[in-house]
């Protein structure tokens, strides 16, 4: 994978200003993001998946800034998030960050395109 990502504690600060914080239900679309340096996203439960519907089109549309997943977020949603234009996460806090950044490490790269790269991996060979 060529973009990074961050597992972050809750006590993290957010880096610049200023934040914009999302909630699931909100429309990515109708969003202005020029003057916001990160937008946060927020996981309600495990099983809402609208905040990574809310980070393709985020990409999609332009921002570049940081794209922090909040709430109920799982190690194994990690991987996905991170293919999704998320760029870092806090974990809920019964999860560890150290076995999240491991899983991180098992994946170099994958045969779909993603938010970045949005090629699949022979396109992106032949380039």
């Amino acid at each position: 994978m060529n973009h990074t990502f961050e597992i972050l504690s809750a006590d993290t600060p957010a880096a610049g200003a200023p934040w914009l914080e999302l909630q699931n239900d909100a429309d990515a679309n109708a969003t202005d993001f020029q003057a916001v340096t990160g937008i946060t996203l927020h996981f309600p439960k495990f099983s809402d998946g609208r905040a990574f519907s809310q980070a393709v089109i985020l990409r999609r549309r332009g921002f570049a800034g940081d794209i922090r997943a909040i709430g109920d977020v799982l190690i194994d949603q990690l991987v996905q998030m991170q293919r999704c234009g998320f760029s870092s996460a806090v974990l809920r806090a019964d999860q560890d960050a150290a076995h999240g950044r491991r899983l991180m490490q098992h994946y170099s790269g994958f045969y779909q395109g993603d938010i970045r790269p949005t090629a699949p991996r022979f396109a992106q060979a032949s380039a």
